[in-house]
């Protein structure tokens, strides 16, 4: 049975994200109002889904500094995003750090359970309002393209990025060198690239655009917050 972890400040909101889910058959519930309530009970069950809303007390996209400090400690956990913001430079820059799906809280409960139901499946998902616009539709074609990995694939493409060697990786991920060389190769094809170092090239241009796009947009919003006082 799938176990989860609902982070959300609102009390009403963490009561029927977990109502939802038990009448889907899922026990194991635990809840969060605050990121770092979330990080002690994910040390302590290790959920096989997180669903996380961004707006927190902690600050207004909290859940990206959540998402940033998670996907370092956890390659492998799907995570689902629950919240209100339909900024495209918010749902690109959560799909960068590494969440697996994307849905408004002005979604359906059949929603909802839809793309709970995908995270359990490792798929992606984003939210029906969203992908019916033009540009979410770009967004959801390049998020798909680094979805297709599995998580050993990310694990490798990550610590190749890092300019590990082979040899390096696999004794890191208890695997040999030549079943690290055999992925490379399938990571090459599947993201379309010839050679190591544009693989490399890809996986950095991947993992550091997250940051630069999560820091512009706090940075936006900042502004935005002085300049209405």
């Amino acid at each position: 049975m799938t176990s989860v972890l609902l982070i959300d400040d609102h009390p009403i909101v963490l009561q029927g994200c977990k109502s939802l889910l038990e009448t889907i058959g899922v026990c194991g519930i635990d809840e969060a109002q605050s990121t770092s309530e979330a990080f002690r009970l994910y040390r302590k069950s290790k959920p096989e889904v997180i669903i996380v809303d961004l707006a927190m007390r902690a600050g207004p996209l909290s859940g990206l500094s959540f998402l940033r400090w998670f996907r370092r400690v956890d390659e492998s956990t799907s995570i689902l995003v629950l919240t209100m913001h339909r900024d495209p430079l918010i749902v690109s820059s959560v799909f960068e750090l590494g969440a697996n799906g994307y849905v408004l809280k002005s979604a359906g409960p059949d929603e909802f359970v839809q793309a709970f139901q995908k995270m359990c499946e490792g798929g992606f998902y984003l939210s029906r309002e969203l992908a019916s616009d033009p540009v979410f539709r770009r967004l959801e074609v390049k998020s798909t393209k680094f979805d297709g990995l599995t998580s050993r694939e990310v694990q490798i493409l990550t610590l190749l990025a890092a300019g590990k060697p082979h040899k390096r990786i696999g004794e890191k991920l208890n695997i040999s060198g030549s079943t690290v060389a055999k992925a490379s190769t399938q990571l090459k094809v599947k993201l379309g690239v010839r050679t190591r170092s544009e693989l490399i090239r890809v996986a950095l241009e991947h993992l550091s655009a997250a940051e630069s796009r999560a820091s512009a947009s706090i940075m936006r919003r900042r502004r935005r917050g002085r300049a209405s006082l």
